[in-house]
């Protein structure tokens, strides 16, 4: 579904990225673990187009998609629920839902899928009326998360779901995380959480200083002495 070649991402002087190279297939929770500054934000925002590669190339379905506008993604089918959550503060739980339909016109269908999504999110529904600036941390990624959901993607890039959160609020963002996948939504996720992304993904990749060292099936990196050492605080 999703194929990186040797993508490279620069900063000014920076190398960001040394040439990342992934796939997503259909259906796969995919993770992507490693320290910080290790590039892992880099990559989704690449994908994404919000920045912008110095060399290699993003395939979606098929379709070169290297150089393709942020919003034209939208419309093809790749959500991306940013680092930081991004929540429009000073708009309603509401608002924020609508803005996430903005490229659809099919007004019968957005009213269901908002409805998925405060059923996906009780709490949202508890505070639709509410200014999203005054959620909680938790709340507010919730609200990330499901305004993402309201473009109907087939692919949904997740960026740190978990980021300072409580842990009985991660447990439930991760749970969801499962629900989304099995409705049919295929993710590429970034989690500084190593235990938790790797016990919800198929497959993983590890990132350090902007190249990948190891990859392979999520359960088994879970279980190698490196990653346990390096990753899980075990060892």
């Amino acid at each position: 579904m999703l194929l990186v070649e040797n993508l490279q991402v620069s900063y000014g002087a920076v190398r960001a990225l040394h040439g990342i190279s992934l796939k997503v297939e259909q259906g796969e929770v995919v993770t992507l673990i490693g320290c910080n500054g290790a590039g892992k934000t880099t990559t989704l925002r690449a994908i994404s187009g919000i920045v912008k590669s110095s060399g290699g190339r993003v395939q979606y379905e098929g379709r070169d998609i290297t150089r393709v506008k942020p919003h034209e993604l939208v419309r093809l089918g790749i959500a991306h629920s940013p680092e930081g959550r991004g929540v429009f503060a000073n708009m309603t739980v509401e608002e924020n839902l609508d803005l996430g339909a903005y490229a659809r016109h099919d007004h019968s269908e957005i009213a269901k899928d908002r409805e998925k999504g405060l059923a996906l999110f009780p709490r949202l529904r508890e505070r639709y009326k509410q200014l999203a600036g005054t959620l909680s941390g938790g709340e507010q990624q919730m609200l990330a998360m499901a305004r993402a959901l309201m473009a109907r993607p087939r692919m949904l890039l997740l960026d740190e779901p978990s980021l300072g959160l409580a842990p009985q609020v991660v447990q439930t963002i991760f749970q969801i995380i499962r629900e989304i996948n099995a409705a049919g939504t295929t993710i590429l996720l970034v989690e500084q959480n190593a235990h938790m992304a790797l016990k919800v993904a198929h497959r993983a990749y590890v990132l350090e200083v902007g190249e990948i060292v190891m990859e392979g099936d999520a359960r088994k990196l879970a279980e190698s002495d490196e990653v346990r050492k390096a990753y899980l605080g075990v060892g």
